[in-house]
């Protein structure tokens, strides 16, 4: 017994990690995470050609990078009979409409013009808060104005923005813009006020 204790404390240090506090698997396989944006060019069309003896396809299986970095699959079933000579198309574009002009809307001390994604903001007054409330999703910003005038309301038809309603209050008044879905967006200031663009 006293042989085998021995043999144990020797052989020890051969079988303990070098840092016990690092997770067994390498560093090189953890998932590396980050809060950085990354970029990417807008889905146009893509195609994908089938093997010479494919004759059915059974089902499309599609991987998506959520809002918060996770990966999800979503499939559909199809069965339904394919020609392999031609390839399978995947895009966004099928029955677009050409996108429309700018929206603008004009206040008496602040304008906006929605183009695509982003809104641009002409006011002279200080932006002193933004944030963004969920459930659903809407950006909430905050100007520093004394005014007294009846709340506002503009439905919005430029997607991602569904509504712009601005109301008055004791020394600000509110702008909050809803959207149609969830998003992150970001706040510049510009020349001539701010802009608010949805990631």
């Amino acid at each position: 017994m006293k042989i085998l204790l021995s043999i144990f404390i020797i052989l020890m240090p051969l079988l303990s990690r070098e840092n016990p506090f690092f997770p067994a698997d390498s560093i090189e396989a953890m998932p590396i995470t980050s809060n950085k944006v990354m970029s990417y060019p807008s889905l146009k069309r893509v195609a994908i050609s089938l093997p010479d003896q494919a004759r059915v396809l059974e089902d499309i299986t599609i991987s998506y990078k959520n809002l918060d970095g996770s990966i999800e699959k979503k499939s559909i079933q199809v069965n339904r009979a394919v020609d392999w000579h031609i390839p399978i198309f995947i895009s966004q574009s099928y029955g677009a409409t050409k996108e429309k002009e700018r929206q603008k809307i004009n206040f008496e001390f602040i304008n906006f013009t929605i183009n695509k994604n982003e809104i641009l903001i002409n006011t002279k007054n200080s932006l002193i808060r933004n944030f963004l409330l969920v459930s659903p999703h809407r950006i909430v910003l905050d100007f520093k104005h004394e005014a007294n005038f009846l709340s506002y309301e503009k439905v919005l038809k430029k997607i991602p923005f569904t509504k712009l309603r601005i109301g008055n209050h004791d020394g600000y008044y509110r702008v909050v813009i809803s959207l149609d879905g969830r998003y992150r967006y970001e706040t510049d200031t510009t020349s001539y006020g701010y802009r608010i663009r949805v990631l």
